[in-house]
């Protein structure tokens, strides 16, 4: 018996386990311990790699969720191979009677955990016999639950895109989407979809709740990154609530629901490592509006307004940089 390759095996499984079941299965815990620093470190050396909106980041999502699935069936493999060499004599090689190295247990395991086994080795005792079937199990149950995450992580990448673009497709900017949205006399027509987009940024904080590696998956253009367009839609709802007079504002009650389900997104950014940014962005320009005939309250007004809106600007300014995107202004594009 060798107590701390039995330890130290023990130890690689439930720390995986204890990782995998967090992350696939704890929708309001995020990612575990192991996926979400291998996330950030992966993200991390791409961003020093890659130069901005370069097609390298847009990997980042892809490889990171390649080697989450990657280590999680790597730590299974080599703790159950750890145990096994923990125990004198835990297997019997079955056609020659040799003794049983480290290359050997690595395939015993390996064959153990996705079929029944071949019959080369046969665990020696009720004990590994045991253990043999939770290492099957452990294979089956746990590398299907990790299959499962990924396809769960792909639905949800395309339904964030999908939300990115129900977005910039009124604009860029928050100037843009105000344009687009004003009737020629009110903004009352753009009730329908602001209730929609907000039903829609609900749902994808809820997806960046139980999947954090949706922040790392960059897209290639501004119209598809959902940093930007959360950023465009709350600058937006700032403008109805705060910029515009009242009476020719969408309704009071789909602002108010919008900019909540911007509050719950703005929640997720934590479970990334997202730090809001050190100074707020610039404001909306209300002359571009006023240039449109659309008609805002005065300059001074709403930059007192925007004073209370400082901490949730500065976080969306973090996020989209965090993104490796710029803040959507016309300065920057």
């Amino acid at each position: 018996m060798n107590p701390f390759y039995l330890l130290l095996g023990a130890a690689m499984l439930v720390l995986v386990i204890a990782d995998l079941l967090w992350t696939t299965l704890w929708v309001d815990g995020g990612a575990g311990p192991l996926s979400s620093r291998l996330s950030n470190g992966v993200w991390r050396l791409l961003r020093r790699v890659g130069e901005r909106h370069s097609r390298l980041l847009s990997l980042a999502g892809p490889l990171i969720l390649t080697l989450t699935l990657a280590t999680w069936v790597g730590l299974i493999w080599f703790g159950w191979t750890f145990v096994f060499a923990g125990g004198e004599n835990a297997l019997i090689d079955t056609r020659d009677g040799g003794p049983v190295d480290w290359t050997s247990r690595l395939y015993y395991v390996a064959y153990t955990m996705f079929t029944d086994g071949n019959g080369d080795f046969t665990p020696n005792g009720s004990v590994w016999q045991m253990a043999s079937s939770f290492t099957t199990a452990s294979g089956m149950l746990f590398v299907t639950l990790g299959v499962s995450y990924v396809l769960a992580v792909l639905g949800a990448v395309a339904e964030k895109r999908a939300f990115a673009n129900s977005v910039t497709g009124l604009g860029l900017e928050s100037e843009e989407f105000i344009r687009s949205a004003w009737n020629g006399e009110d903004f009352h027509n753009i009730d329908l979809m602001l209730d929609t987009i907000s039903s829609n940024l609900n749902q994808l904080s809820e997806q960046h709740k139980s999947y954090p590696i949706l922040h790392y998956y960059h897209s290639e253009g501004e119209d598809e990154a959902s940093a930007m367009a959360v950023a465009v839609l709350a600058e937006s709802t700032t403008i109805f609530d705060k910029g515009v007079p009242e009476e020719y504002g969408p309704n009071a009650t789909l602002i108010e629901s919008t900019q909540s389900s911007t509050q719950d997104y703005l929640q997720t950014l934590d479970n990334a490592f997202i730090e809001p940014a050190e100074q707020a962005p610039p404001p909306p320009d209300l002359d571009r509006l006023r240039q449109a005939g659309i008609p805002t309250v005065s300059d001074a007004e709403f930059a007192e307004a925007l004073e209370d809106a400082d901490d949730s600007r500065r976080k969306l300014l973090g996020a989209v940089e965090a993104d490796a995107w710029y803040w959507p202004s016309r300065e920057n594009r």
